[in-house]
């Protein structure tokens, strides 16, 4: 099995109700993502994907996120946008952009500090 991880960025805005005085707060995280997507067979070119494409993906995601107020967005209407609901949507739209049926997303880690993250496990 191999799995490969990319890593990036992006600022925005949120508010969280019913977790504590401090976040209900309107407020905001310079959040760093992890993706990880695995499979078992290399293709042609020893790869299990192009970091290249991959990072597509990812930036079409981030941009769909960086500098939003992540409440007002379509996509947190029915959840939270908690750490943790964000590696679940972030996991869920990579999932859509990956065309190879033997690709899936394992993990997607959303800290949003140095010291603080929550995982989706796939």
């Amino acid at each position: 099995m191999f799995e490969l991880k990319v890593k990036t960025w992006f600022a925005a805005a949120h508010r969280l109700t019913m977790v504590g005085k401090k976040c209900e707060n309107l407020h905001g995280h310079n959040w760093k993502i992890e993706a990880c997507i695995i499979g078992e067979k290399l293709n042609e070119g020893g790869v299990l994907m192009d970091f290249g494409e991959i990072k597509k993906y990812i930036s079409e995601i981030m941009n769909q996120l960086d500098h939003k107020y992540l409440n007002e967005m379509d996509t947190f209407t029915k959840s939270a946008p908690s750490s943790e609901n964000i590696a679940l949507h972030i996991a869920q739209e990579l999932q859509k952009r990956i065309t190879d049926p033997l690709i899936r997303v394992s993990r997607v880690s959303a800290w949003e500090s140095d010291n603080s993250c929550a995982t989706y496990i796939a």
